[in-house]
């Protein structure tokens, strides 16, 4: 059920204080205190963890999350020293970027001490996550507090339980430290909303995290946290790992539970959401996903596929398709030099590398689009306005300005379905005529862009509407001197016009590039090994 409608009649102005209010109250009772942050940022904050906290905390959070697993079993490190770091970092990050929604040093802290007790009185770790610190999307169920999913109006949303997802990670030794920030209706790609205000990139300040998890993104890219759950319907885990320099992975629909999680739009099931990992490593991807269904989820939330994880040994030649562009729009020059750098650095390592041409990408996003909305955002709209909370840029975008928001009869709801599923259909005999292993593809048409101007979501949401699992990877970074404008006299589209206007090498100089390695329904095991394979084989990031 959604959550009920707003009814308290505070001005919004008010609630947004109560929340950020609450947030730094949380981190004030951190002890020590979080130290000072320069009184004027740099553009980059990247290096400034390092500059205000200790050594010791710095080379704790620092540490890939499987080698911090080993330190925690082995009791070198013990869950209160992790957690008190991660705390630590954690309100740092916030400081630099805005990404938290609250810390919770008290749950954590707790949890962290009945860790350090069964290990010391039972000589081996509670599972296989024994003290590693989790942060989590602030969408997601957590008993007792609040669930605004981005709005005003359900600042007073309190989750009755964990949801399913947090009950698992809990039982696997997970310590829950903070909750991050979301956009306004949850479908931005950027992370702007009323209640805490606008998430920014750590890279450059100027630029955005990405969305909807983009405070997952920039929390993880300052190492605040090395392993986080995001959400993804449309590209909001794969654009904030992208514009922040990290690991992201969407799987395919009914591996990962998603019960108790936050509402999110009319008609989602329409297209499949699904909760995923964003971490400092690839190893980070694969623990996330490994833990969730050795646990066997499906067994107490009925809708998942009752599908074991599998570990994949990569025997015969490994054949990669490059989709270069869709056909809409073609990406800008970073992007397109990332593609190139990867698929030579392939070839030296006898992976054969074919072209994958675009199939009707167009047409994928008229039905995704017209299928996100089933109620013409009837809901979305009456929750902001009944709070008297502004629209933000981007929610206008998506819901006022997108003429593929209708409210739909049954029979058209019905056409849309048969579309959609005719569109799967096509894209698989597409890939069987190509007979691929995965597809090497931009994550978007840019790196990070500037606020309110992401609007181009069709490199992410295409394998949304086929349910395809997909990760992201950082390949290198933008080079002002080598990336400069193309001189283009024709584009494919008038998106593409548009998109090749934004690029702006100079503000864009030292960004993050990453790109996406796309699978086949139900492949995610082998999109993760692919992935750890060649990233380890060609050296990447470099």
């Amino acid at each position: 059920m959604p959550p009920k409608k707003p009814s308290n009649k505070r001005s919004w102005q008010a609630i947004a204080s109560e929340a950020q209010a609450h947030r730094d109250s949380t981190i004030a009772e951190l002890s020590p205190s979080v130290p000072g942050l320069p009184e004027k940022l740099p553009k980059d904050v990247t290096s400034l963890p390092k500059r205000l906290l200790d050594e010791t905390t710095i080379s704790i959070t620092d540490l890939p999350p499987d080698r911090l697993l080993d330190s925690l079993a082995s009791g070198h490190l013990s869950a209160v020293t992790v957690t008190k770091a991660y705390l630590q970092r954690a309100a740092v990050s916030q400081g630099l970027v805005n990404c938290l929604t609250e810390l919770l040093p008290r749950l954590a802290l707790q949890r962290a001490g009945e860790l350090d007790v069964y290990l010391k009185e039972h000589g081996k770790p509670i599972g296989p996550l024994h003290g590693l610190p989790i942060s989590v999307k602030e969408h997601i169920g957590f008993k007792g507090l609040r669930c605004s999913t981005g709005y005003i109006g359900l600042w007073d949303n309190i989750a009755k339980e964990d949801a399913h997802i947090l009950q698992l990670l809990n039982a696997a030794g997970a310590v829950f430290h903070c909750r991050t920030t979301i956009p306004q209706t949850m479908m931005h790609l950027e992370t702007d909303s009323n209640l805490y205000g606008v998430t920014v990139n750590p890279y450059n300040v100027n630029l955005t995290s990405g969305g909807s998890s983009g405070g997952e993104g920039a929390l993880v890219a300052l190492h605040g946290s090395c392993l986080g759950i995001g959400s993804d319907v449309g590209g909001s885990i794969r654009s904030p790992a992208a514009n922040c320099g990290i690991y992201g992975f969407k799987p395919t629909a009914f591996r990962i539970p998603t019960d108790g999680w936050g509402y999110m739009m009319a008609g989602a099931d329409t297209v499949e959401s699904v909760l995923g990992p964003l971490s400092t490593t690839v190893s980070g991807l694969h623990l996330f996903m490994k833990t969730i269904i050795d646990a066997e989820p499906w067994r107490t939330e009925p809708a998942l596929i009752p599908l074991p994880w599998r570990e994949i040994i990569l025997t015969e030649k490994l054949k990669i398709g490059v989709l270069w562009h869709d056909d809409v729009v073609k990406p800008h020059p970073p992007i397109t030099r990332a593609l190139r750098q990867v698929a030579d650095r392939l070839r030296g390592i006898n992976v054969e590398v074919v072209d994958f041409p675009a199939r009707l990408h167009d047409e994928a996003w008229a039905i995704l689009a017209s299928l996100y909305y089933t109620d013409g955002g009837e809901y979305d709209t009456e929750t902001i306005d009944s709070a008297g909370e502004p629209w933000r840029p981007l929610s206008t975008w998506m819901l006022k300005e997108n003429p593929c928001v209708q409210k739909l009869t049954v029979g058209e709801l019905t056409y849309w379905l048969e579309e959609r599923e005719a569109y799967r259909k096509e894209y698989a005999i597409h890939w069987n005529n190509l007979d691929v292993d995965a597809i090497l593809c931009p994550v978007g048409p840019g790196v990070a862009p500037k606020h309110n101007t992401a609007k181009y979501w069709w490199y992410t949401s295409q394998w949304n509407l086929l349910d395809y699992p997909g990760a992201v990877f950082p390949v290198t970074k933008v080079n002002k001197e080598i990336d400069k404008p193309e001189g283009r006299g024709k584009f494919l589209s008038d998106l593409d016009e548009a998109n090749s206007k934004l690029y702006d090498p100079q503000e864009f100089h030292g960004l993050p590039i990453s790109l996406q390695l796309v699978g086949r329904r139900f492949e995610d095991e082998k999109v993760l090994k692919i992935l750890e394979y060649i990233t380890h084989r060609i050296s990447l990031p470099c």
